[in-house]
This record gives C-alpha cells, sequence and structure tokens, in this order.
C-alpha cells in the first residue's frame, strides 16, 4: 500500500484526446518525496532541451505535494511547473486553496498535461471519470469568472477549479492560473493558455492512507493552536496594515526613488480604513487555521481575493493610493496577470513613452493620469494589440522588440524575467546570492529562514537568539555578530543562501505553506514547521524512516536536479547576477568572489554546473552521464570542486 501519496498520475494529451491513469514509480519517493521533486524527474525525463516551451511536446504538470491531503495543517500547496518562453528556463509556481486536496481525494498525485487542444477545452475530474469537455462558450471569460460558470455547469458546487483568464488565451508571458483564494504566478499560465485548456475541474471523494495514523494524529493536534497563536502566522502578524518595511524599500516599477520618511501614522491609519472598507473577510487554505487571504469587494468590481503584498504592487508603481490597487485588481486577476511582474511592466511602459520612445503614434488616445494610463496598457497588453504585443512578452523581450533605446529601460529583470524589485544602498551578500542563483525566479521562494537584517540592540540581538529554537548553532551564531552596516562573512552568506533555499525545497515537496516554515525563520522563535521537526511529519505520514539529515539530503537532491533541468537548456555562471541598480553600491570583486565560494559550497564547477561527484553522491548519475554525452562536463573534471573553502557541516548539530 502506498501512503501519504495515491500512486497515480493521470496523464492527459491534449493533441490526441487521451487520458490515462498511470501508477507512479514507487521508488522516486524515498528519493523525491513528492510535489515540486518527483515533477522535476518527469520533466528531465520526458523533455528534453530541444524541446521549444511552445511544443506540443511541454509538459505542464499540476503535482499535489506529498503530504497534502493527510492531517497535517496547512499542506495544502499545489506545485506548478513548465518550462518558460519568457526565459526558456524551468518554470516553477506554487498555490493554495484547495485544488491539490481535492485532486489527492480524487484518486491522482499528479496531473501530467502534453500536446495541444484544437480548440479551446477543460478538464473535468471527478474521481475514475475524467473527461476532456469543450470549452469555447468560455472563452474570453475572466478566470474567477469561469470558476463558477464551470461549477454551474457540471452542478458541482464543491468542485475545485483552477482557471486562466484572457491574458493566458492570448499567451501572455505574464499570465497566472486562479483557483479561489489562490494563483499560480510567475508565468505558468501562458503554457496552459498554449494548450488551449481554459481550465481543470476537479472533485474527489476518497480516502488517503497514512502509514501511523494514531503517532501522526499526536503530532497534528497540537499544531493547529500552534499555528493559531504563533505571532508571525496568525492575525497579529498577517492581519494588519503596516508596510513601512515594503513602501520604503522597494521600488515597484518606475517608483525607483526610495520615499524616505514617507510611511507615517497618518499614512497607516488611512490605508487600514482603506482596507476594511473594501475585505469581506479573511480566508483560508485547506486545513490551515491561518486565514491570511482576503476576500475583497471594491465597487464597480467583481469579488476577487487578495493574496501576498500584491496589495500594493500597482499603487506603487503608478504613484497612486492603495484604493488604486484594489480597483486595478478588479481587472488583473480575472484576466489573470501577475501581481509583480505586470505592474513593473506597466511603468516600464510609461517609461518609454515620457522618454519619447514609444508616442502617441504607438499609444493613441494615451490618458494623462497614471493609474489611468495603467488601465489602457492592461487592455493593449491582455489582447497584443499594437505595442501591447510587444508588452505581453516581459519587459526583457519587450525592450528588444521596441528597440530605440528602450534596453537601457530594462531596470530589473534577470534570467529575462522580471524581479522583486529591491532599492536599498548597499548590497546583501546572501540575497545576492539568492537573487543570483536562486531557480525559481522569485525571491519569495528562496529567502525566509534567515532574518533580512541584522537587530542593532545588543541585548535585543541576544534574546533573539536565546529563543531561536529552529535555528542550527552556527545560524546563531552568525546572527548574533551580525552588527548593522556590515556584512555576515561568506562562509555565513553563503550558508544562509543555501539553508534558505533548501528549506524551500522540503517544502515544495511535501506541499505545506512556505508562511508556516522556511518563510517564518526570519522571525526567530520556532516556526511551526522547521527542519527539527518536519521529519516526524513526514515519516508517521508515508512510513520512510527520516531523520533531519535525510530530509535535508532529499532537498539537495531535488534542487540539484532542477539546476541541471537549467544547465541542460543553457543556464551558466554569466546569467547569474542580479539587476544592475538592485543596490546602490555594487562590489564586483566580492561578487565575484560570493559566487566562486557558493558554487565550490555547492559541489558546482566554477561555471556553476554540478560536478559529477556530486551528482553521483545525491543518487544523480544518470545527470552525470547525460552531462558528459553533451560535453557539458568532461570526465575527470571533479577537482575544482574538490577543495571546499567554505566549510560543509550536518545541518542538525
Amino acid at each position: 500500500m502506498r501512503y501519504a501519496e495515491t500512486g497515480y498520475n493521470l496523464e492527459i494529451d491534449l493533441s490526441r484526446g487521451s487520458i490515462e491513469r498511470v501508477e507512479s514509480d514507487p521508488d522516486l519517493t524515498p528519493l523525491h518525496l513528492g510535489g515540486q521533486g518527483t515533477a522535476a524527474k518527469i520533466q528531465w525525463d520526458r523533455v528534453p532541451p530541444e524541446v521549444e516551451p511552445f511544443s506540443p511536446d511541454n509538459l505542464l504538470i499540476f503535482s499535489a505535494g506529498i503530504l497534502i491531503s493527510t492531517p497535517v495543517p496547512g499542506a495544502n500547496r499545489t506545485a506548478v511547473d513548465t518550462f518558460s518562453p519568457q526565459t526558456n528556463l524551468y518554470s516553477h509556481s506554487l498555490f493554495g486553496g484547495f485544488f491539490g486536496p481535492e485532486l489527492k481525494h480524487a484518486g491522482y498525485d499528479k496531473i501530467i498535461i502534453r500536446g495541444k487542444a484544437s480548440d479551446l477545452v477543460y478538464l473535468w475530474i471527478h474521481n475514475d471519470k475524467v473527461e476532456i469537455r469543450d470549452a469555447r462558450h468560455l472563452q474570453g471569460k475572466g478566470a474567477l469568472e469561469t470558476g463558477e460558470c464551470i461549477k454551474e455547469e457540471l452542478n458541482q458546487s464543491e468542485a475545485q477549479v483552477a482557471a486562466i483568464g484572457l491574458a493566458a488565451e492570448n499567451r501572455v508571458y505574464l499570465s497566472t492560473i486562479e483557483h479561489a483564494n489562490s494563483s499560480a504566478s510567475r508565468g505558468v499560465g501562458v503554457i496552459m493558455g498554449d494548450k488551449k485548456l481554459k481550465a481543470i475541474a476537479v472533485r474527489g471523494t476518497k480516502d488517503i492512507n497514512v502509514a501511523r495514523p494514531a503517532e501522526l494524529f499526536e503530532l497534528c493536534n497540537p499544531m493547529y493552536q500552534s499555528i493559531y497563536d504563533n505571532p508571525y502566522c496568525g492575525d497579529v502578524f498577517l492581519h494588519e496594515d503596516d508596510e513601512e518595511w515594503h513602501v520604503n524599500n522597494f521600488a515597484w516599477g518606475n517608483a525607483r526613488e526610495r520615499q524616505k520618511g514617507y510611511w507615517n501614522k497618518e499614512l497607516e491609519e488611512k490605508w487600514t480604513a482603506i482596507s476594511d472598507s473594501a475585505r469581506l473577510r479573511w480566508t483560508a487554505c485547506y486545513n490551515c487555521p491561518k486565514d491570511c487571504h482576503q476576500a475583497i469587494s471594491y465597487p464597480g468590481r467583481p469579488t476577487y481575493f487578495l493574496k501576498c503584498y500584491s496589495k500594493l504592487t500597482y499603487a506603487m508603481a503608478a504613484y497612486k493610493e492603495l484604493d488604486f490597487n484594489y480597483d486595478i485588481l478588479g481587472v488583473t486577476q480575472e484576466y489573470g496577470l501577475d501581481g509583480f511582474s505586470t505592474p513593473q511592466l506597466l511603468a516600464f511602459a510609461i517609461e518609454l513613452y515620457e522618454a519619447g520612445i514609444l508616442t502617441d503614434k504607438d499609444l493613441p488616445g494615451f490618458p494623462s493620469d497614471s493609474g489611468e494610463r495603467f488601465f489602457y496598457l492592461v487592455e493593449k497588453m491582455v489582447r497584443r494589440e499594437g505595442v501591447g504585443d510587444a508588452l505581453a512578452n516581459g519587459v526583457y523581450h519587450a525592450a528588444r522588440q521596441i528597440g530605440k533605446g528602450a534596453e537601457e529601460y530594462d531596470h530589473n529583470t534577470m534570467k529575462k524575467f522580471e524581479q522583486v524589485p529591491l532599492k536599498l544602498k548597499m548590497i546583501n551578500y546572501p540575497y545576492f546570492l539568492m537573487y543570483a542563483t536562486g531557480e525559481k525566479m522569485c525571491i519569495t521562494q528562496v529567502e525566509g529562514s534567515y532574518p533580512q537584517i541584522p537587530i542593532a540592540d545588543k541585548k535585543e540581538r541576544e534574546e533573539f537568539v536565546k529563543n531561536w529554537e529552529a535555528a542550527p548553532e552556527r545560524f546563531k551564531k552568525w546572527f548574533s555578530e551580525w552588527e548593522p552596516r556590515t556584512h555576515p562573512s561568506v562562509e555565513a552568506s553563503v550558508n544562509i543562501a543555501d539553508w534558505n533555499e533548501t528549506m524551500h525545497y522540503i517544502d515544495d515537496a511535501i506541499g505545506t505553506c512556505a508562511f508556516l516554515s522556511s518563510f517564518r525563520g526570519q522571525f526567530g522563535g520556532r516556526p511551526p514547521y522547521h527542519l527539527y521537526n518536519l521529519p516526524d511529519f513526514i515519516s508517521h505520514a508515508t512510513g520512510l524512516d527520516l531523520d533531519p539529515d535525510a530530509v535535508w539530503e532529499i532537498g539537495r537532491r531535488n534542487r540539484n536536479l532542477v539546476r541541471a533541468l537549467n544547465i541542460r537548456r543553457g543556464l551558466r555562471r554569466a546569467d547569474e547576477k542580479p539587476p544592475e541598480d538592485h543596490w546602490k553600491i555594487r562590489e564586483p570583486e566580492m561578487e565575484t568572489l560570493l559566487l566562486d565560494e557558493y558554487y565550490k559550497f555547492k559541489g558546482w564547477n566554477h561555471d556553476g554546473i554540478p560536478t559529477k561527484e556530486t551528482l553521483d553522491e545525491l543518487g544523480l548519475d544518470y545527470v552525470s552521464k547525460d552531462f558528459i554525452e553533451r560535453g557539458i562536463l568532461m570526465d575527470g573534471e571533479d577537482a575544482s570542486a574538490k577543495e571546499i573553502s567554505v566549510k560543509k557541516e550536518k545541518q542538525v548539530p
């Protein structure tokens, strides 16, 4: 019997119209667990680097993490993995809500989609009954509207729907997949649109087996109260409008100048009033006591859901007030547009207009107000009308398609993808490494286990370290020594970057929300899930006997496999540099040293390619063999990575 997982994947070929229920390989579970980990293995086996993102042979994989639908609180994250036309690299996104649990209860761990339909379709999964259905009547409908239409059409009010809007239908690179109170962002929706798959609806009523239910329930029952009471997971942290950090330290789109002193008590009270008037209620994802999403009702807009700090991104990029953000989100969410990339793209277009690169001929009737300009540009982009056709491909590609000096206004892309905009004075060593080397194209999927800034007051810092139960000892030492306006050591920076990202790779395999584990460590104390207790939850659910070091090894294996997917598609050291204006003061020599030491620590060669020794040690010998056959690695090249000057230690003392 398979525990925690169903043991079956759903294989859909939209070109042929075929549907298969396929048993998955049980030997992959102890190697990768599930979720993103096993999806990466499928991508490696079945999507060679010669396959273009818009090819029918590109796969779009929806994966329910291995702990989803078990009693583990907050285990509800679905991974969406494919290859991006924007970067030609691996594209990974996550969304919460109820879709992944429903998929598991229908009897499937994954939906693996290849091919392209001849016209718009949607997928209906109801336990063993699976159909590809006509969706032409849904063409042009909003993403959330589509979900409601499908549930009504099927007479299944409890079905869970993941759908695309007009943006993905028109293959806008910045498009999302929307589901209830969550969305899969960072551009994965464009592949769903390319495959002419409007939506996936799922309803499941089957049981999930766990290996040791009594022991698992004993762990899980107190966890609900722990999550609810945790000051950084419950009402105290999330139900507030104190956005000083984001307002004063981030630069959305064309708002690149930090507005010092802009945040104040009056603004906080004003924003709180705006938020309170727009919010219908706080909402939560499956089996989670942390209601951190908001249902929003803004005049003239359909009800939609607010996630993370996308409530600021449009307003800050357009230099508008917070209510503008609530207004435009009611449009962009139905279109299915990424809340981080899209504001930057719109601001980029306005900069080009103000610089005379785009003219009234390109943008006829272009309004004078920045907010109205944003709405105007959204309509052009989602329909690929006029210059909107170039803008729909993201900032990097649009700049080069438009030309005439537009490349100079490509301020914030890395690896051809828009990054979360940062504008601080001096470079931050761990963040340089996370931005430069992260495979997930979004810093929020990499950071989080270690604080972003030091604590100035020594006594407060000592108290923080004393109570920081989730951190291995060496991280406590490094933080206790970190003074304001100084850098962590190279050794500390390398370890911090590695710890941050590996914890996310663990979360993404098991399906736990990062806001309960890998994104909470920076606040100290004991986040609900951390390296010390995760093995117990995984072991009782799956029957695998794992300790913290074994779980860490799985995270490393998954991370190196994802790295290999991108290396095979051409990623090299030259691509690993954050945008030039991310930090005002840069240190080129130190950045070179940091990359050198990070690569050595990871067991990668000078060009950032995992060595044969590293790959074989992690059970990825099939990767090293492929690399050697392709000439990416040469036999006997490991010597460059053997002398590791940054000390490696076991993750748990």
